[in-house]
């Protein structure tokens, strides 16, 4: 049977995703067609033997819309026979394009794919793509929940609820994010991995400086009184300091068999071994991360004792909080060169962007299996294990 590995690994730096942030000049299209080009020159490969590119954006709209992926590979001057398109698993977007990509290569329909994601949240923010006054969800949804549901950053506040998460912690777990990340950058860790863009080469968010004691500071990012009334339970303890900020940042893996990897000279980093896909409670949403974990262990035949090192998406500190207590994971594991809170959030970049942090961190600290596992809107989460070969 034949396997997938993943040869190369890149992203680009992470800016914030505002005016003035420091890649917010920067067209999403040449984003991605940077990590694209990087991809190819670091591996070496001829790009005319890929055979997709399948990338992953959230708001398909604007600068962002008409199949990015198609012109970032046109862009990045890859031949006009290599075909591309766009997907959308919300946050987990580009990382259901790793499993696409895997998965077609290991039945055979690929040799050698990309999996990518760009997300410019400068030029094209969050919920562009929803006009005022339309409805995404339409009747059946409004009748199936008829109290409606709510957004992300409500149930970020409804986990914490659920799981007892106090403020304190939840500031603690995101300080020690930036810590990690801080660490990462000084040891020369993300060397490997990102490839400097117009003068950018660090991630713009990560602040070395952040402690529990600065963040307690800052204002609880998403009281409603209606949502209060509606909630008594919550205590408003998500703040922008414990909660990813918005993001530009594109990323990119190359993906292929153990065969044609010899038959190429590439080395694979990591074979992807397993995956698993799942629905949960579009109220709570964002909780999906703990029954995708273990449906990817149990496809893998594996315990969480296996597994080395994690990738789970910072989108809230809640949601890893309450990921933990539910498995019984080492944070020690989690997410050791910083997550989504200090690093950024750029939503379809995102899971290529873990894959590329993982499978560098997993060759650095000779790990054999790591788990990377997204919470996605709408109730929905990736996981996949990988191996170290």
């Amino acid at each position: 049977m034949r396997d997938a590995v993943v040869v190369e690994a890149v992203r680009t730096p992470i800016g914030k995703g505002r005016p003035g942030g420091a890649l917010a000049h920067v067209h999403p299209v040449e984003l991605l067609a940077h990590t694209l080009r990087a991809l190819v020159e670091r591996s070496g490969v001829d790009p005319a033997l890929i055979d997709d590119v399948i990338g992953g954006t959230v708001d398909q709209v604007g600068e962002q819309a008409m199949n990015t992926t198609r012109y970032a590979v046109l862009s990045a001057g890859l031949p006009e026979s290599v075909p591309a398109t766009t997907v959308d698993r919300q946050c987990g977007s580009s990382q259901q394009a790793v499993h696409f990509a895997a998965q077609g290569v290991i039945s055979g329909a690929y040799d050698l794919v990309v999996a990518c994601g760009v997300e410019s949240m400068s030029r094209v923010p969050m919920w562009s793509n929803v006009p005022a006054g339309k409805d995404p969800f339409g009747p059946g949804v409004a009748e199936r929940y008829p109290e409606g549901l709510v957004p992300q950053g409500i149930s970020a506040e409804l986990i914490a609820a659920k799981w007892s998460l106090t403020r304190e912690r939840m500031d603690a777990f995101a300080a020690s994010s930036h810590r990690r990340a801080a660490a990462a950058w000084d040891a020369g860790l993300f060397d490997a991995e990102v490839a400097p863009l117009e003068g950018v080469a660090r991630d713009e968010c990560v602040r070395p400086d952040s402690t529990p004691e600065v963040l307690a500071g800052l204002r609880p990012a998403y009281h409603d009184p209606a949502f209060a009334e509606r909630f008594p339970q919550i205590e408003w303890n998500v703040t922008a300091g414990n909660a990813s900020p918005l993001n530009d940042g594109a990323s990119a893996v190359l993906i292929t068999s153990s065969e044609t990897a010899a038959r190429l000279g590439l080395r694979p980093l990591a074979r992807l071994h397993s995956f698993a896909v799942t629905g949960s409670d579009p109220l709570l949403m964002l909780t999906g991360v703990v029954p995708a974990t273990e449906k990817v262990l149990r496809r893998a035949s594996l315990s969480l004792d296996d597994i080395d090192l994690f990738e789970v998406n910072e989108a809230f500190s809640s949601v890893v909080l309450a990921w933990q207590q539910e498995t019984g994971a080492d944070l020690a594991k989690v997410n050791v060169h910083g997550g989504a809170v200090a690093i950024g959030h750029p939503l379809g970049a995102s899971g290529t962007r873990l894959t590329t942090t993982l499978v560098h961190a997993m060759r650095e600290r000779g790990a054999r299996y790591a788990l990377q596992t997204m919470c996605e809107a709408g109730g929905l989460a990736n996981a996949m294990v990988l191996e170290r070969i």
